[in-house]
């Protein structure tokens, strides 16, 4: 059975001609499995860790589409284990992608597993866990900064297909903070 969630992830910019204040900068995904707050603070450390090692965090798009592209790439084993015939060659990797080398397989997981949502077309519903990650508002290739995360409680939120803000305003979270203390926290309680 799947644990499905949805992860918010949001930057707040300061106009620059104050006129509006604040806007937020957002970008949503959708995951299928593995969306309980263990495996996903896990994975929101360790993509944090990547792109301030690299310098490559740049805001909330950019940060969405790295953490599903390691998501896909995390599942990619389960089609090469124990398949000597398949790998992955870094000079053709299209090799790995031949429709015809997949007519075993039965709608792949590193093909779905993640996507990208509309903010504004709602959740699934079916969702049992939303996140937000906010991003810091500074530039992060100078100095790296801290996230911060909201977990929902489980199924805490309204479940129906309407307006996903309103599904995010009106949610209960069961942890809110910086990213490393909520991951400090549920492994101290596990």
């Amino acid at each position: 059975m799947s644990t499905r969630s949805q992860l918010r992830f949001v930057q707040r910019v300061e106009q620059a001609d104050k006129t509006e204040g604040n806007v937020e900068r957002v970008a949503q995904v959708y995951r299928h499995s593995d969306g309980y707050p263990e495996s996903v603070l896990r994975d929101l450390v360790q993509l944090k860790e990547l792109l301030d090692a690299t310098r490559a965090e740049r805001g909330p798009g950019y940060t969405a589409a790295t953490f599903v592209f390691l998501g896909k790439l995390s599942t990619m084993r389960l089609y090469l284990d124990g398949k000597p015939e398949r790998t992955i060659d870094a000079a053709q990797p299209v090799d790995l992608l031949d429709p015809a080398k997949m007519v075993h397989l039965d709608q792949p997981l590193f093909l779905l597993g993640h996507g990208v949502e509309n903010p504004a077309d709602g959740i699934h519903g079916d969702e049992e866990y939303i996140y937000v990650v906010e991003l810091p508002t500074e530039n992060p290739i100078d100095k790296p900064a801290e996230w911060t995360v909201k977990v929902s409680g489980h199924s805490a939120f309204p479940r129906w297909d309407g307006p996903t803000d309103e599904a995010f305003e009106r949610a209960n979270w069961q942890l809110e903070g910086s990213l490393e203390d909520a991951y400090s926290e549920l492994a101290e309680s596990a």
